[in-house]
């Protein structure tokens, strides 16, 4: 049995150095920056307790941050969990019969390997998992 815990919420803005004024009149810093190409995104991490906001930011129009802003406006994208086997994880949801949109693991934020189940699985909520590298 895979264990999870929450990694992050991910939420879409179109701009991070704006969206930023809120939580830092929360006493919330920003830990780290980085752009994910394969994602076209600029991700910022904000740890709140034992989990983290990360805030997405899109760098190009046809990213699906871009989509969601557009079909959406800013808010919450995705809920993050994190997983110690990503390929076992996603081995026992696709044998339960869950919708995966990556059914392998594709690069993410901090080297970590992440992978993504269709929203039609969890009620509309987009769900990513997330596993550090180096866990083989």
């Amino acid at each position: 049995m895979t264990a999870y815990k929450i990694d992050h919420l991910g939420v879409a803005v179109p701009s991070i150095d704006e969206a930023l004024a809120v939580y830092r009149a929360l006493g919330i810093v920003e830990e780290s920056r980085e752009e994910v190409a394969g994602q076209k995104v600029v991700a910022a991490f904000l740890p709140v307790g034992e989990s983290r906001v990360e805030l997405l930011e899109p760098t190009s129009g046809d990213s699906p941050v871009a989509k969601f802003l557009a079909r959406r406006g800013a808010g919450i994208h995705h809920v993050c969990f994190a997983v110690d086997d990503l390929d076992a994880a996603l081995s026992d949801l696709a044998a339960k019969g869950f919708r995966l949109i990556h059914r392998e693991a594709v690069p993410g934020a901090g080297g970590k390997r992440v992978a993504f189940l269709h929203p039609d699985a969890a009620g509309g909520v987009l769900i990513e998992l997330s596993e550090k590298t180096g866990h083989r």
